[in-house]
């Protein structure tokens, strides 16, 4: 066991802001998230200026988030960069510790620990009190053993990485595999709406100038099946009609938060009144819901509902919905192609409103231009889509374990538990 205060040094070089100059600023994710740059800044517009400098190499912390393992090695990119009051930089003694060995120390639950004791404030303001972390006393093993501890975890990690770049590919893929399968070839690159356009009058079945610019311009590009809007398929933000609850009856409650955005399903299921739900989104089982807010659109936070509390529920107003009416389309089918990344671009295009409160209008999706291919090729595209993302969990959920493994495995081996 070595004290923190044995092999590491307050490092508090001062600078004072010039307007005239850019700096680099810092950041420290949590949970051993790592250092990285925050971004670049031009003096003048930062606020703070009497700050400290940073060089590659060092410890950084975050004394407000050292409990919650806000800890990392400065990279090179940073070397040269600024940090304010609320984080600590230290010079690091090669000679007894590898810094990676003290981050990844960091992570454990009874490094934690350790810095809560070390912390005093409010209990969302806990900051650490210099003093009492360097005289903390931890697991210090010989540099050769630090540098294999490191390593082991850096191997393990790697494996980690590549399962992470598998299940990316296989997302592509998907993605991919949903066009390919509808016979729909590459979407053309979009085209300058400034000039004069045409189209051709059969595609028209209405008259504006949105619709008109929808006309030709579907995300999936030219498909060899027929196509219809939306619209004709679906309801687009129906009322639900709740005429036959009393106000204690149960439906499900699903907040925005509620929805996977990696694997588009509702997840924690929640169970509210019919009192509840005033002011709030209405829907009913089969419904496809939407998130038309960003970013939430942007993640694919949507869903078909289906098992609630009397068959309906209620949610948050960021939601469009859309309630399947025509017998030539599935359900799946729909949902799949709303999550797809063509949907998901193009509809930002259709934004209104200012900016971080950004919402695709209805508008949008009653004139989305969808394919229709024969029921039995959408159910096929539809059970490609869920095989796929059930591969995913399953990975995800490797991926999980193995995180947790390497954390058990060191802790193990420190410890000696």
């Amino acid at each position: 066991m070595a004290r923190i205060g044995d092999f590491l040094t307050r490092n508090k070089t001062a600078i004072v802001i010039e307007d005239d100059v850019y700096y680099k600023r810092a950041t420290i994710k949590i949970r051993n998230g790592g250092v990285f740059l925050r971004d670049s800044e031009i003096g003048s517009k930062i606020g703070t200026k009497n700050q400290f400098v940073i060089s590659k190499g060092q410890f950084l912390l975050s004394k407000i988030d050292a409990r919650n393992g806000a800890f990392g090695v400065v990279p090179e990119v940073l070397d040269g960069g600024i940090i304010t009051g609320n984080f600590w930089t230290f010079d690091v003694d090669y000679s007894k510790v590898n810094p990676y060995y003290l981050t990844l120390l960091s992570t454990t639950k009874e490094f934690v620990a350790f810095c809560e004791q070390a912390s005093n404030g409010t209990t969302n303001r806990h900051y650490l009190q210099e003093p009492l972390f360097l005289d903390i006393k931890v697991p210090l093993p010989s540099l050769p053993e630090q540098n294999k501890l490191v390593e082991e975890y850096n191997t393990l990690k790697r494996s980690i990485n590549m399962e992470e770049i598998r299940i990316a590919e296989a997302y592509s893929s998907m993605q991919q595999n949903v066009l390919k399968e509808l016979g729909i070839e590459p979407a053309p690159k979009s085209r300058s709406l400034e000039r004069l356009q045409f189209l051709q009058f059969k595609n028209l079945h209405a008259w504006s100038v949105e619709l008109i610019l929808h006309a030709n311009n579907s995300p999936f590009g030219q498909s060899q099946y027929n196509c219809k809007v939306l619209s004709q398929l679906a309801f687009i933000n129906p009322k639900t009609d709740l005429s036959n609850l009393k106000d204690r009856d149960e439906m499900s409650f699903i907040p925005m938060a509620d929805i996977s955005n990696l694997y588009g399903e509702w997840v924690n299921h929640k169970v509210g009144h019919k009192s509840d739900s005033k002011g709030y989104t209405k829907f009913q089982d089969r419904d496809i819901i939407w998130a038309r807010i960003t970013p939430c659109m942007q993640n694919g936070k949507s869903t078909i509902v289906h098992n609630m509390k009397n068959g309906v529920g209620y949610g948050s107003t960021e939601f469009h919905v859309i309630r399947i009416k025509s017998e030539e389309v599935l359900p799946q089918y729909i949902h799949t192609l709303l999550r797809h990344d063509s949907v998901l671009f193009d509809a930002v295009k259709y934004f209104t409103g200012s900016a971080g409160q950004q919402r695709v209008p209805a508008s949008y999706l009653a004139n989305l231009i969808i394919p229709i291919p024969p029921l039995s090729i959408q159910a096929q595209i539809a059970d490609h889509y869920h095989s796929a993302i059930e591969n995913s969990k399953h990975t995800n959920a490797r991926i999980f374990k193995y995180k947790d493994d390497i954390i058990k495995d060191f802790e193990a081996q420190i410890f000696e538990y």
